[in-house]
């Protein structure tokens, strides 16, 4: 008996963050972050501004050196399908703004995931149960 496919899904740079960085205090959301990223690992698209964002904030944070980071751009590549950011994204991210008063970089976050036809996006910090053009629904799964 085969598998039942499982739909597409974006995950935002602050679910990563979540998964990568271990926190000194007991913080739940890390462990909820990791198993999110182990249990969609077939469906994950992600995009160069995750990443982007991602690699900022762990060198930043000294969390990750330059060769660490150079590792971890290449595991993005080899394990999910990378979005690069077109012109087709940043229309619909204007487009987004506008009807959905996101900010910049979310709107790109959200054309995105629109673009790669995902129909989740896991968000900690948007609107958790919004439905962008009924096509795709922000959850917050910490």
């Amino acid at each position: 008996m085969s598998k039942p496919s499982q739909s597409l899904c974006f995950l935002d740079s602050n679910i990563w963050l979540y998964a990568l960085i271990t926190s000194t205090q007991t913080d739940k959301r890390h462990e909820k972050a990791r198993y999110l990223i182990s249990s969609k690992e077939e469906v994950i698209v992600t995009s160069t501004q995750v990443i982007s964002e991602v690699c900022v904030n762990l060198l930043k944070k000294s969390i990750l050196n330059e060769q660490q980071i150079e590792n971890l751009i290449k595991s993005f590549y080899i394990k999910y399908r990378v979005i690069e950011i077109n012109q087709e994204i940043l229309l619909t991210a204007s487009q987004l703004r506008t009807q959905y008063h996101f900010s910049f970089w979310d709107s790109l976050i959200v054309a995105s995931a629109l673009y790669a036809d995902t129909s989740i996006l896991f968000s900690e910090d948007m609107q958790d149960g919004l439905i962008v053009f009924n096509k795709l629904e922000i959850i917050n799964p910490l």
